[in-house]
């Protein structure tokens, strides 16, 4: 994750996470890696790849578009329309901490974003139209680091290259590995991965875009659990 200015530790910052899984038909694995001991969020957690939306996120182009599904969704119960900047987010963030490669192939037009440079020079565009958007969570009061996060899942096969190569990755998560759903709990996880795995769980055999999106709301007053989308009372109560 880059950062052009410093970090007001009192923000909600807006997020992406990306959470990949590969053989869902048969042995579902996602990919996660460690975070470090001297981190300032989640230390020594294990955690899918992701960070904050950077202001220049928005203005990157995309060769695909993240589809209208997903997109209705994201712009729900939100003060601006982020669905672009968000899915840039999603790919550079599991670039930079994976190597792996969510895009098409494709040349650049100049110039050409110095945190996009190393990511452009493996001859792809970032494509967002394979993420899902599958849960969203804001940070609780009190840690450290306040997130706004959107989960993102895809399937692994629409990465490009080799994927569980990953020599291209930052040393922001270390450990990386593909591992089995059936065993993830196993890993020091933080609270809220638990959650999204169990919604993942639910999910890995079914490929199409979730009909609502499950919300974990976070303020001062109040810890809410809603969905985004959908026809029950309790998705109603979440739009807006």
């Amino acid at each position: 994750m880059t950062q052009a200015e410093p970090i007001d530790k009192t923000a909600i910052r807006h997020a992406s996470t990306v959470i990949a899984l590969r053989d869902r038909f048969t042995k579902p694995q996602v990919l996660m890696g460690q975070r470090g001991a001297k981190a300032a969020f989640m230390p020594n957690k294990f955690v899918f790849p992701g960070g904050a939306l950077d202001a220049g996120d928005a203005e990157i182009p995309l060769v695909g578009a993240i589809n209208q599904n997903c997109r209705e969704h994201l712009l729900r119960k939100t003060d601006a329309d982020r669905a672009h900047a968000l899915g840039v987010t999603a790919i550079r963030e599991l670039w930079e901490e994976t190597g792996l490669i969510l895009g098409k192939p494709g040349v650049w037009e100049d110039p050409i974003p110095q945190d996009w440079q190393d990511f452009a020079a493996t001859g792809h565009l970032p494509d967002a139209s394979a993420l899902q958007f599958v849960f969203r969570a804001i940070t609780p009061p009190g840690r450290p680091r306040r997130f706004d996060a959107r989960f993102f899942l895809i399937d692994a096969d629409t990465l490009q290259g080799n994927i569980d190569d990953f020599s291209a990755a930052s040393d922001e998560l270390s450990h990386l590995q593909w591992i089995a759903l059936e065993d993830v709990r196993k890993f020091d996880l933080p609270f809220i991965t638990e959650v999204v795995l169990a919604e993942i769980s639910g999910r890995a055999g079914d490929p199409a875009p979730p009909p609502s999106v499950p919300m974990f709301l976070n303020t001062e007053e109040q810890s809410l659990f809603l969905r985004l989308g959908g026809n029950s009372p309790l998705d109603q109560s979440a739009q807006g």
